[in-house]
């Protein structure tokens, strides 16, 4: 029966024997006459700090575990340290009506007896309890009582500490099945964790498992896409062979041309850049998760516009394919002119014995990078002074100057794509920068 609606904290682990010293009982009656409260007077040592939830409990003898109490009332905390001498009182309803040995004990809030008192009854007291005469052999068989309970109570000791022991290793045993579960607990959450990165990994291959199939249909066109340019440049190498009686007509060509790739690299610029606010784009709604149908509208647009670029692209490699042939073709003939001419001027001189200044190479677009600055022809020798041009920074070179270092200055303006060997000006990085982002793409 308990005093309050709370139940007090106890334990199943007992303390030694001197432990029970640290809370002392005193004035404990033989006897408590029934019907009556009953009042417990202790001392608390320096070996012991009272706590909110200590308790004073009566105990019938023989109790194994502070859990069989029959009734309880807090203990109060000292208000000053100093105060040692405490009381409590039991109220007579709680108390036992039976007439067995019953004893206090204190118990601090870990359920640990701190105190325990000497025994007593709930009984009246009469006069056979006052005084007690026996025989020597009453003697003699108390005595062999007492021995026997000595000895029992030796026993009881061994298995108490037995039990002690036993109690130990199974908190042990229960800490490290807490600690194993709490692990079972933590992997659980783990596999969990791991089942919806798995259900997502799968999403993720299957959306690139489309990706794939939509690459491979774009790669099908480029290549119907390459066998059309290459069809175009065999058309393109025969009207080339046509073209020499039209140079004029060429160069203004390639004026055109070089004004649509400058468009083409804009539209490129412009292109590249919706398509990488368009990556990003898709990149955070692919975090999301949420709008997997605009994503998928999304893809689709990127798609497009990838498609749109490479197109693009592919009509400015065809530019500058042409421009290029166009160039070397405008090279050429530049030189057999110039060869033709110098040949003329040594037939002048072998016949005339005086200088004839060499013709002025005019009328080309683009400007030829080895330019004859001037011929003059000496008596019986043709000597004819080439002074280089750089055709990038137009920066003039001696005649002496040798090819090597000419054709080193003029590499150093340049820069080749590690991935197709193709040639850019290092002056236009954008350019460079775009046709590295076209090759990323494929």
């Amino acid at each position: 029966m308990d005093e309050t609606s709370d139940e007090p904290p106890t334990s199943a682990v007992l303390l030694d024997n001197c432990y029970f010293s640290q809370v002392i009982f005193n004035n404990v009656e033989k006897f408590y006459v029934p019907g009556g409260d009953v009042t417990c007077y202790y001392t608390l040592t320096e070996h012991i700090v009272p706590r909110r939830k200590d308790w004073v409990g009566i105990f019938r003898v023989g109790w194994k575990t502070t859990s069989e109490y029959y009734t309880f009332t807090w203990a109060p905390v000292p208000s000053d340290v100093h105060t040692v001498q405490q009381q409590i009182q039991f109220r007579a309803c709680y108390l036992p009506k039976d007439d067995e040995d019953y004893q206090f004990c204190y118990v601090d809030q870990d359920g640990m007896v701190r105190g325990a008192s000497v025994p007593f009854q709930f009984r009246a007291e009469t006069e056979d309890d006052i005084l007690v005469v026996a025989t020597q052999g009453e003697m003699e068989e108390i005595e062999l009582q007492n021995k026997n309970l000595r000895k029992e109570n030796e026993e009881l000791k061994a298995s108490c500490a037995s039990l002690q022991k036993q109690n130990v290793d199974l908190q042990e045993e229960l800490s490290k099945t807490q600690e194993l579960q709490k692990s079972l607990e933590s992997l659980r959450s783990n596999t969990e964790k791991l089942e919806l990165e798995l259900s997502s990994l799968k999403k993720e291959n299957k959306h690139l498992k489309e990706r794939d199939d939509c690459r491979e249909a774009e790669l099908h066109q480029l290549k119907e896409q390459i066998q059309n340019v290459a069809s175009d440049k065999e058309h393109l190498e025969t009207r080339l062979k046509t073209a020499l009686d039209h140079m004029d007509q060429l160069q203004s060509q390639v004026l055109n041309y070089e004004k649509e790739v400058e468009n083409l690299s804009h539209m490129d610029r412009d292109k590249t850049k919706q398509l990488e606010r368009l990556k990003e784009e898709n990149h955070q709604l692919c975090l999301s998760r949420a709008q997997e149908q605009q994503n998928h509208t999304l893809m689709k647009e990127l798609e497009e516009q990838k498609h749109l670029f490479q197109i693009l692209q592919a009509e400015k490699d065809k530019a500058d394919e042409e421009n290029q042939k166009l160039r070397e073709e405008n090279d050429r003939l530049l030189r057999h002119l110039l060869q033709t001419r110098e040949l003329s001027s040594l037939a002048a001189v072998s016949q005339a014995q005086a200088p004839i200044p060499a013709p002025e190479v005019v009328g080309l677009l683009f400007g030829n990078p080895y330019r004859v600055a001037e011929a003059n022809v000496g008596a019986g020798a043709a000597d004819v002074d080439c002074i280089r041009e750089c055709p990038v920074c137009n920066e003039v070179f001696p005649e002496d100057i040798e090819t090597s270092q000419y054709e080193a200055h003029v590499q150093s303006h340049l820069v080749d794509c590690p991935l197709c060997s193709e040639t850019f000006d290092t002056s236009d990085t954008q350019v460079f920068d775009d046709h590295i982002f076209c090759h990323c793409l494929e």
